[in-house]
């Protein structure tokens, strides 16, 4: 078994982020909060101190900031378990795979 993912395997934009969220490694914090409808994300974020990334790509919003000096991020996921995995999976690799090299980091 390689230990390189095929590109069908892990489909990323033309600027290298994850398909469906639009995130790179450096966009997400280690701390995230998951919601479901597109529209709670603004409204935890605006309890952010600061927030210095935003995206979207249809019901899966991505903000990043900072409260009380910690990274925090709230991403949606929309409805339905199809959206779950979906999301949930992206962020497994933006955390875990070097998505340049497409292999799991630390190998």
């Amino acid at each position: 078994m390689s230990q390189y993912l095929a590109a069908s395997e892990l489909i990323l934009n033309p600027d290298g982020s994850l398909y469906h969220c639009n995130l790179l490694p450096e966009n997400l914090a280690d701390t995230i909060f998951l919601v479901g409808d597109p529209g709670r994300v603004p409204v935890v974020s605006g309890f952010f101190d600061a927030v210095d990334f935003k995206t979207q790509k249809r019901e899966i919003v991505t903000h990043t900031g900072t409260k009380n000096g910690k990274r925090v991020s709230v991403v949606s996921y929309g409805m339905g378990t199809d959206n779950i995995d979906i999301v949930l999976s992206e962020l497994d690799a933006v955390a875990n795979i070097d998505l340049v090299k497409k292999n799991q980091t630390g190998t």
